[in-house]
Parts: structure tokens; sequence; C-alpha cells
């Protein structure tokens, strides 16, 4: 029989080889993006630590000492604009929204709940047109507030869903106390409810921040002049590999240094509840 210590060695083995099988495209493109353009293409053999290293690609992408074409600060600071904008707005939106569908559990609540829904199942490229032409219409199109519109309200059923479970796993005692105690709804949504969350909100936050920070379809037909770093991406993939690894790290960056700062509270939240039921 196998003992418990070679299932352990076992089981953390097949971990570490799933881990390096997803973390070794990012070493290596974490690598090209420090090559010189020698060491990029050299056809004849597979060039790893045998170079001298270099912050061209990263000179040339982030700070625009280079090609105009290539430089990349402004798609980053619209990406960042967009992001944390379109995030404040979903949460704005989506906690008294969430919080009203979870206090009014009733058979009037489950039309909103199941439109709700199907707003979150239907893709985006299904509006995306008749959105282009309103965007037109209304001037907002090729702008970032316009942009931050667009992803607010694709993330918004995703929030509401999400931030709905979080308020169902506060006890109905807790806002019933509240109100017995004389708050009113706001008081007991903003200083009972609101806290008792705060990790559920860092995790709808994060996601938001990143699926508005990655989301390539509507920057690209919503935008002409304004560039998002995915459409930037999109268009300096086929000119040089180095470029395209620096920027690519580069735009990681944001989304992982987010992570960071909410870790605690992120992985708190996105296990609310499961050891009930």
């Amino acid at each position: 029989m196998t003992s418990p210590l070679h299932l352990r060695l076992l089981r953390d083995a097949a971990a570490i080889l799933t881990v390096s099988c997803f973390m070794f495209p990012l070493f290596w493109w974490g690598l090209t993006s420090i090559k010189p353009v020698s060491a990029i293409f050299e056809f004849d053999r597979i060039t790893w630590f045998n170079f001298t290293p270099t912050l061209d690609n990263y000179r040339v992408t982030l700070l625009g000492e280079g090609p105009a074409f290539f430089s990349s600060n402004q798609a980053i600071f619209s990406s960042i604009l967009v992001a944390v904008g379109s995030t404040l707005l979903v949460l704005l939106a989506a906690l008294p929204a969430a919080y009203a569908l979870s206090v009014v559990a009733n058979r009037s609540s489950r039309p909103i709940f199941l439109w709700v829904l199907f707003q979150r199942i239907m893709p985006p490229i299904a509006v995306l047109v008749p959105l282009v032409f309103i965007y037109h219409q209304l001037g907002l199109r090729d702008t970032h507030a316009g942009v931050i519109f667009a992803h607010a309200a694709a993330n918004l059923p995703f929030a509401i869903l999400l931030l709905k479970s979080f308020f169902d796993d506060v006890p109905r005692e807790v806002g019933e106390a509240a109100f017995l105690d004389g708050a009113t709804p706001w008081q007991a949504f903003s200083r009972i409810q609101l806290p008792l969350i705060r990790s559920g909100i860092a995790a709808t936050a994060v996601l938001c921040f990143i699926f508005s920070w990655t989301e390539f379809l509507m920057a690209l037909f919503l935008t002409t002049t304004i560039r998002l770093l995915p459409v930037q991406l999109s268009l300096i993939v086929t000119q040089t590999w180095g470029f395209t690894s620096a920027l690519s790290i580069a735009s990681m960056l944001p989304a992982f240094v987010v992570i960071l700062l909410v870790q605690r509270h992120l992985v708190r939240g996105l296990t609310m509840g499961l050891d009930k039921g």
C-alpha cells in the first residue's frame, strides 16, 4: 500500500508540475522582454541566459524612447482610468441593488433577479453594434467616459449577483436588530451591512477591475484615437516580440498590485459561505 507520505509527495509534485506548466509561459515572456533583438531572433538555437540583459524594450514601450507607434504610456494611463472608473461606478450601482435583492427576497423580486441573470449571460457582442450607433449619436464614442460606462454596464450584472451572495450570508437577525434599535434602511445598509461584507466588496472590486483591464472587444469598437492596453498590444504584436513581451509584462503588474493590496480580503471574500450548507 502507498503510505500517506508518498501520497503527499505525489500530490505536491503534481501541484508543482501543474503550476510550472502555467508559469513557464510567463517566465519565458519575462525573459524575452529583457533580451536584445539579436538574442530574440536567433533561428539556429534557443537563447536562454547567455545574453546581456537590456531594458530597451521597456524604455521604448513605457517611456516612449523610440518610435511613437510603440509608445504605450498613454494606453496604460487610459486603461488605468477606465478600469478604476468603471469599477467605482459598478460598486456604486451594484451595492444598493444587491442589498435590495437580498433583503426583499420574495416572488416580486424574482423577475428582477432573472433579468439581472439574463444580462450576465448575454454576450457583449450582442449589443455592441447598436451601442456603437448610440454612442455616435450621443458623442460618447472615442471617449474615456464612454468606455467606462460600457465596461460598467457589462460588469454590473456580475457584481450584483456576486454581492447578493455576500449579503445573503449575513444573518437576517443582524438587520432586524438594527431596525429595532431605530436605524433607518440607509443606516442599516451603510453602517451595519457594508462593514460585514467588506471582504466580498474587495473581491468584487478586484474581479471587476481585472475584467475591465483585460476587455478587448468594446475597447476596440468604441475607440479610435484612444487606445487601451489590449488594443495597443494587438497592434504591436506582429512588429517585434521584444516590445510585445515588455508591454505584456507591464500590463500584468497593475492587476497583480491590486490583488496583493487586497489579498487578505480577496481570499476571504471568494471563500465566504463555502463552509455553509
